[in-house]
């Protein structure tokens, strides 16, 4: 067995796939109405479909858990999201952990928690 995808819950699927796309290239692979896969195993769900599954309610910023990518120039890329989602909502800015590689937290548009940072033992 091997873990496949990793799904999020998203209220405007085209508005998540355009931020997801801009800031860290990724593509559609498949859009099944409700359901859209992307590059690199992320999957994006509509909150009503994923509702209607559950049959409970989605709980934006409940922090826990979070999608982790790796960017070599992280100042480079907070430009970026700052020039092209001003609105962000920070956990927090760019910071060093004690084992030197520098992060930074935010919230997608819907509320599910990105952590980007450097690769680790690539720390500046």
């Amino acid at each position: 067995m091997k873990l496949k995808n990793v799904l999020i819950v998203v209220k405007d699927i085209q508005k998540s796939m355009k931020f997801y796309h801009d800031l860290f290239g990724l593509e559609r692979i498949l859009d099944n109405d409700g359901n859209m896969i992307l590059t690199e195993g992320l999957v994006l769900q509509d909150e009503k479909i994923w509702k209607g599954f559950l049959g409970k309610e989605i709980i934006p910023e409940n922090n826990s858990c979070e999608l982790y990518f790796e960017e070599h120039n992280l100042e480079s890329f907070v430009q970026k999201l700052e020039s092209l989602y001003p609105e962000t909502k920070y956990v927090n800015r760019i910071m060093t952990h004690s084992w030197g590689q520098k992060v930074i937290r935010f919230y997608d548009p819907d509320g599910n928690l990105i952590e980007v940072g450097t690769p680790m033992g690539m720390e500046r």
